[in-house]
């Protein structure tokens, strides 16, 4: 029992300065602490491996040009891309004593790497000069003028600022989708990038188209270009696209803000209209894009508002941008500003009082309709100079569906006056381009049926009637056009230059608006 008794005795001695040991170098605080250690590294681990991710894939820019995005999560691969910033070994493209500082880089420059891009770009048109489209007057010479429209559709977690609307055109894949599921031919697709190298290869040194009306040709060829998608960031349109945005933004410096380059003409609203329509378009996308161009912003901004503060008290906008009470207020002109204003407000930029705005002009734009559904040139709801057929019907129409007005009747009876009474043949008197730009663009927006008949109607004619340039012949054969004294009928250089960019922005009208097959319907506007 002694003997026990001592081994007992000894074991717990031994155990207590064991546990002495280990309590004096904080053994319980050691091992806490390693197994606290451990359990961090374990989460560490794991957050780790589920975050990572493999590197976003890039995008792939469309061989014959296109700006285009090839899935939701897209940054810009380095080919040939161009770098926007200013440079001062560049050649400035600004009109002397302009404010703007920026400059486009020499041809051969080294570029960097962009930032992370989302697809870019609309679409206009309309009656310039000597009286394109329906209606006597001045517009771009004898006539009333210009018009046009916006258009386009699509997804994209990168598109961000870019409206819905105009989204789908700047993917290679969802462009020629559309194309297909909208009546389109891979030949519109073709005679599209034609007419856009025909531009490339015949704009300005000083960034701008046309010989003339020089801000309204500009605007014009840069929404052809955006039309698909063509922006500053396209590679085989890039530097052509940017040096028309920059020749428009120095316009606009110089002449605060009003884009014409000859004020004293009383047709320059329609310059204004369109050149705010581009600017409108490109300030959308450049933001996105985080392409810098000094001053675009702002030129855009007062280009905007000065369309607002100038509205006539009929709704309506006069030649000059009069106000005065018997000033000539038309259909066309209207159609121009409520279009432009439109793309600015796409951009971001606060305007004060667009909507009243608006309201008055689509107002105005509805006291000019016949009861036959046709719109008149003026509110004394009559076609322009005694024809037969009301051919601002397309501009009066489309007017409402892009300020989400497209179940209203008036639309719905304009649909049906154009099926009923339109009529469209490339070589003969109904040819009227401009009429026909207009209805291209509104009949898309309706859909359904009456967009299948229509579709018909014009497509392949337009394709089948280019020339191996790329530019469109004089249409009409001689004869004397259903329409005013159209610009389009022009064998000069802006007539050239007009008569492209109509026919080009209705063989994009498959891509650029989202035809919904609704039949006039829950269709989505702009």
């Amino acid at each position: 029992m002694d003997t026990e008794s001592s081994n007992h005795h000894t074991i717990l001695s031994s155990q207590k300065s064991k546990v002495s040991w280990w309590s004096k170098i904080g053994g319980g605080s050691l091992l806490f602490a390693a197994i606290f250690h451990a359990i961090l590294i374990v989460i560490g681990a794991v957050l780790i491996f589920k975050v990572y991710k493999e590197p976003e894939k890039k995008v792939d820019f469309l061989p014959a040009g296109g700006g285009g995005e090839r899935g939701s999560e897209t940054t810009v691969q380095q080919k040939r891309q161009t770098q926007v910033m200013p440079v001062s070994n560049g050649k400035r493209v600004f009109a002397e004593g302009a404010k703007a500082t920026f400059s486009l880089p020499d041809q051969g420059d080294n570029f960097g790497e962009m930032s992370a891009l989302s697809p870019l770009s609309s679409a206009v048109s309309g009656g310039l000069g000597a009286g394109a489209g329906g209606g006597g007057g001045a517009g771009f010479g004898k006539g009333p003028g210009l018009a046009g429209g916006l258009g386009g559709g699509g997804t994209g977690k990168l598109f961000g600022l870019i409206p819905e609307t105009m989204r789908k055109r700047c993917s290679r894949e969802d462009r020629l989708q559309r194309l297909q599921e909208n009546g389109g031919t891979p030949a519109c697709e073709d005679a599209v990038l034609k007419s856009l190298r025909w531009f490339k290869a015949n704009q300005n040194p000083d960034g701008s188209w046309g010989t003339g009306k020089q801000a309204g040709m500009t605007g014009l060829a840069l929404l052809a270009y955006m039309g698909r998608c063509e922006t500053p960031a396209s590679e085989e349109f890039g530097e052509s696209a940017m040096r028309g945005i920059v020749y428009l933004v120095n316009l606009g410096v110089q002449n605060k803000a009003k884009l014409s380059k000859n004020l004293s003409d009383i047709s320059w609203p329609y310059e204004h209209a369109i050149a705010t329509y581009a600017l409108g378009e490109a300030a959308t996308f450049c933001k996105e894009a985080k392409i810098e161009i000094p001053n675009l912003m702002e030129v855009t901004e007062q280009a905007g508002q000065f369309i607002i503060d100038n509205q006539h008290d009929s709704g309506g906008w006069a030649y000059l941008y009069s106000t005065e009470k018997n000033a000539h207020v038309d259909t066309s002109v209207a159609g121009w500003q409520i279009q432009a204003l439109k793309a600015c407000s796409h951009t971001g930029i606060k305007y004060k009082g667009l909507n009243s705005c608006i309201n008055k002009g689509l107002d105005y734009m509805n006291n000019c309709q016949n009861e036959n559904g046709g719109y008149g040139y003026k509110v004394n709801r009559e076609p322009a100079e005694e024809l037969e057929y009301f051919t601002l019907t397309g501009v009066g129409m489309l007017c409402n569906q892009m300020w989400g007005k497209a179940d209203r009747s008036e639309v719905s009876k304009a649909s049906s006056y154009i099926l009923e009474h339109t009529k469209f043949d490339y070589n003969t008197e109904f040819c009227d381009l401009y009429g026909h730009y207009y209805e291209s663009q509104a009949m898309m927006q309706r859909g359904g049926e009456d967009w299948k008949k229509y579709n018909n109607l014009f497509r392949d004619q337009l394709v089948s009637n280019q020339d191996a340039n790329g530019s469109w012949k004089v249409p009409g054969a001689g004869a004397k056009p259903r329409a005013s004294g159209a610009l389009f009928m022009s064998g000069t250089k802006d007539g050239e230059i007009y008569r492209n960019a109509l026919c080009t922005l209705m063989l994009e009208v498959y891509y650029r608006f989202l035809n919904t097959d609704s039949g006039g319907k829950n269709r989505r506007n702009f």
